[in-house]
Parts: structure tokens; sequence; C-alpha cells
């Protein structure tokens, strides 16, 4: 894969790295933060068990791409990385559409673009 692949694949990841760790360790503090405005204060501590189990299929994707950056065979790790980019991103549309919009442009966007890398990457 080409180098404009390969940063767009590690700005998904360590991005999915951040929202693991705010949903699994920093949902009263981080999350607070993030989700000012869009969630009630009250409902951080009763919804920290559904945010940390939330966490840990981000730390999946997280996990995924990072795995591809060590796939020796060039078909295999674009493979592997447009499956959980593909993820990502179908995770961003589906927030962006029921959560809120300004999820797909953090998540859904930056997936959007690292398989649009990925596969220039893998065709020309």
């Amino acid at each position: 894969m080409g180098l404009p692949a390969l940063c767009l694949i590690a700005v998904v990841a360590i991005e999915h790295l951040y929202i693991m760790y705010m949903e699994m360790f920093a949902w009263e503090t981080l999350g607070k933060k993030t989700f000012r405005g869009s969630l009630a204060d009250e409902l951080f501590r009763p919804t920290k068990k559904l945010a940390a189990n939330q966490g840990l299929y981000n730390g999946f994707l997280a996990a995924g791409l990072t795995w591809s950056f060590f796939i020796t065979d060039p078909v295999w790790q674009s493979n592997i990385a447009l499956f959980f980019l593909s993820c990502v991103l179908v995770a961003g549309v589906y927030g962006g559409i029921t959560a809120h919009r300004k999820i797909f442009f953090t998540q859904g966007l930056p997936a959007l673009l690292a398989l649009i890398a990925v596969l220039v990457s893998r065709y020309i």
C-alpha cells in the first residue's frame, strides 16, 4: 500500500483507540465533554457498562486496522484493511443516520477516505 493509504489507516486506527479509551475508561469525564448536549449528565453513570462494551468493539476495529500494518502479503494487507475500514464506514454511516450527523464526519468520512486511498494504491 502507498504511504497516503497507510497514513489514513493509522489516523482511523488511532481515532478508534481514542474512542475505545473514552468509552471504556473515561466515559464519565471525556464522554460527558464529547457528548455534551446530546446526552443528559445523569445518564452517564447508568450507561457506563454499555459504553465500555461499545468501546471494546472500537478497540477491535483499531486492532484490525493495526494488524494490517504487519501483514507482508500486499493483497492480504489491503484485504484486511478494506474489511476493517468498511466496518468503520458502515458504523459511521449508521451512527450519522441514527444518532448524530457529526458521527459520519468524524468516523465515517476518515474511513471512506482511507478506503479510497487503499483501493487507489491497490489498482494504480
